[in-house]
């Protein structure tokens, strides 16, 4: 699994590096065509690798529900981000990554409700849920590329 976890290491420092590297406006700008913007996108990846890994496995989230509720499946872009949101993406970015580790090797995820992922895939352990979570997030890392091309095409500066 290390392999894996230095995978999930690497695609959130390319997160962390967008996050800290695009101007507010293009983080929170919805580029046509797409339903949700940059930094939705980038916090999604946290709240959907809480759902995943902590709440399959029946554990507490490592984070704030605010998290969840705000950026979880289904839901849409907020283009009204406070800068010190932003400022605790970028840390969870990175710790929840830490964390994750943690408490896999920690044995925390002794019991996994098996789960039928929207993609295709079944789920039926933590082992599956993070190879799985780290796809997920590099499918959500090539739509902000894709976005930060339509907003260079929309003529905003990145």
């Amino acid at each position: 699994m290390n392999y894996h976890f230095a995978n999930h290491r690497q695609v959130r420092k390319n997160l962390l590096d967008i996050l800290q590297n695009t101007s507010e406006k293009d983080l929170l700008t919805i580029p046509d065509g797409f339903n949700n913007n940059i930094y939705w996108n980038i916090a999604h990846c946290i709240a959907q690798q809480q759902l995943l890994c902590y709440y399959l496995s029946g554990n507490q989230f490592r984070i704030d529900k605010y998290w969840i509720e705000t950026y979880k499946k289904g839901t849409f872009a907020n283009v009204d981000v406070k800068q010190t949101e932003m400022e605790d993406l970028a840390f969870l970015l990175i710790e929840t990554s830490k964390i994750l580790m943690k408490d896999y090797d920690a044995d925390f995820f002794s019991d996994y409700t098996p789960y039928s992922t929207s993609f295709g895939i079944d789920l039926k352990n933590i082992q599956d849920a993070i190879i799985f979570n780290n796809m997920h997030e590099c499918i959500h890392y090539g739509y902000i590329l894709s976005q930060k091309r339509a907003l260079i095409g929309e003529g905003l500066s990145l």
